[in-house]
């Protein structure tokens, strides 16, 4: 057989234009793997086109892509950048160019433009199972941490306790008066992230919403959501958590019930929360309500960046996949 060329021209941002032959790399990369995994039935499929939006979107320059000698894509990684917290993801290698080093020149570059944005946490999470990728990854400095469980509940209409609204139904003043709330409650706790510019762009692609919970004084608890379907050419069948911030256990329940009841007024069927286990009161509450475990990942964070510490009882849930 011969081998292919080994150029690998890059990176430039990934734009719009980019998405359909993305698509097919992120498609056959990651059914690749699950084959090497042993799961030999699993395809996955290619991102919904207002998912890519979202992501390129979000990341702006950290938006990057690499092409071969034929101009074709050989490798993508889409840096984020929330204030002082920073992740990669998605990203993918075509399957022909793995094992030459576009692994590496793809994460290094990541981290070197995380790095220029000066974060404070640089993380990344990745399949459990595939100890080549959690090697990989160790390799460049990255450290283990704990899981982030995939849990969904069924949508339910139960009367939520105390005040709640959605942002998105706010008018335009009002809605900016509480955005910039639940960014100086989240400062207090969590020092320099901002989900500012994910809520915002998330309402202007009209992909999802943010509740917000009110306490007696100040903000209890929000959570920005997707409800557009996560894979191309599917109808909409859950309302998946991105963001979530809980001051206290019983402010996480009462997003809860919130959240369900915004799945059950869209129509679909489920809430899907990314649950990291760091937060073990969290993951109790939420299969005491019936949640139940669906998939998990590894989260792993750069070495000397790792995730914020909350006071205690607080929650922030902070998905680092799309």
């Amino acid at each position: 057989m011969l081998r292919p060329e080994r150029t690998l021209v890059g990176p430039r941002t990934a734009s719009l234009d980019d998405v359909p032959a993305m698509n097919r790399v992120f498609s056959e990369a990651f059914t690749d793997r699950y084959r090497r995994d042993g799961l030999v039935g699993v395809r996955v499929p290619r991102l919904n086109a207002d998912i890519w939006h979202y992501a390129i979107s979000d990341s702006g320059d950290g938006a990057m892509l690499w092409c071969d000698e034929r101009d074709e894509v050989v490798a993508f990684n889409i840096a984020h950048c929330s204030g002082s917290e920073g992740w990669m993801g998605p990203l993918a290698v075509r399957t022909d160019r793995q094992g030459m080093g576009v692994g590496r020149v793809v994460v290094e570059t990541a981290i070197e433009w995380l790095h220029g944005r000066a974060v404070r946490t640089l993380g990344l999470e990745t399949m459990p199972r595939t100890v080549e990728n959690i090697g990989f990854y160790a390799q460049l400095g990255f450290l283990p941490k704990y899981l982030t469980i995939t849990m969904t509940g069924e949508a339910s209409r139960r009367r939520v306790a105390g005040e709640f609204c959605r942002l998105g139904r706010l008018a335009s003043s009002d809605r900016a008066a509480m955005l910039q709330r639940c960014r100086d409650r989240l400062d207090r706790s969590a020092p320099g992230c901002d989900f500012g510019r994910e809520i915002d762009l998330t309402e202007e692609l009209g992909i999802g919403d943010t509740i917000v919970l009110q306490g007696d004084q100040e903000i209890a608890g929000f959570a920005l959501w997707h409800s557009a379907p996560l894979a191309e050419a599917r109808a909409a069948d859950e309302l998946r958590v991105l963001k979530l911030f809980a001051d206290s256990g019983e402010s996480f329940v009462r997003l809860l019930v919130a959240l369900e009841a915004c799945a059950a007024a869209l129509r679909v069927r489920r809430v899907a929360i990314r649950c990291q286990t760091g937060y073990s009161t969290a993951y109790r509450l939420l299969t005491a309500r019936g949640y139940r475990v669906r998939w998990t990942d590894l989260r792993m964070t750069l070495e000397q960046f790792p995730e914020a510490v909350l006071p205690a009882g607080e929650v922030l849930f902070s998905n680092w996949e799309i």
